[in-house]
């Protein structure tokens, strides 16, 4: 299985979330949804983990927004850190695949954040546009 990895703060949510795009090979045996699940359980514990381990001074409130937010799902122990669901579409061409990587890439220009996407810190356009962002990238194109 390739991944590739574009990522970005979902500005229109509250909490901030992420967006995630997982590119599978046509022959891939695991399901995306499975492989999301597994996702979002592993990094929900590692995630809400380093907050509460470290001098941060917003985790009061990020743990409770975390915690209120799982108070009705019977599935959730502590915390609720992904919102549900996911939106798996299959990517047929390079067009479609240019076209949601930048949807992911202008929402903080969307949000007002920021005036060009590679200016948004948390962001993988950075490494579209030539520069080094947080995390390694292997890139589309």
């Amino acid at each position: 299985m390739q991944i590739l990895l574009v990522y970005d703060s979902d500005c229109k949510s509250e909490p901030a979330g992420l967006q995630i795009l997982l590119v599978y090979d046509s022959d891939c045996k695991s399901e995306p949804a499975g492989t999301m699940r597994d996702f979002k359980k592993h990094t929900s514990k590692q995630i809400t983990a380093a907050i509460l381990s470290e001098n941060e001074s917003r985790k009061e409130w990020m743990m409770n927004r975390f915690e209120y937010a799982g108070k009705n799902d019977n599935k959730i122990k502590y915390y609720k850190f992904w919102q549900d669901g996911n939106e798996a579409k299959p990517i047929y061409n390079f067009e479609f695949l240019k076209q949601k990587i930048d949807y992911i890439h202008n929402n903080p220009v969307k949000a007002e954040i920021v005036e060009y996407p590679e200016q948004y810190k948390f962001s993988s356009s950075v490494d579209y546009a030539g520069g080094k962002g947080l995390l390694n990238i292997l890139l589309a194109w």
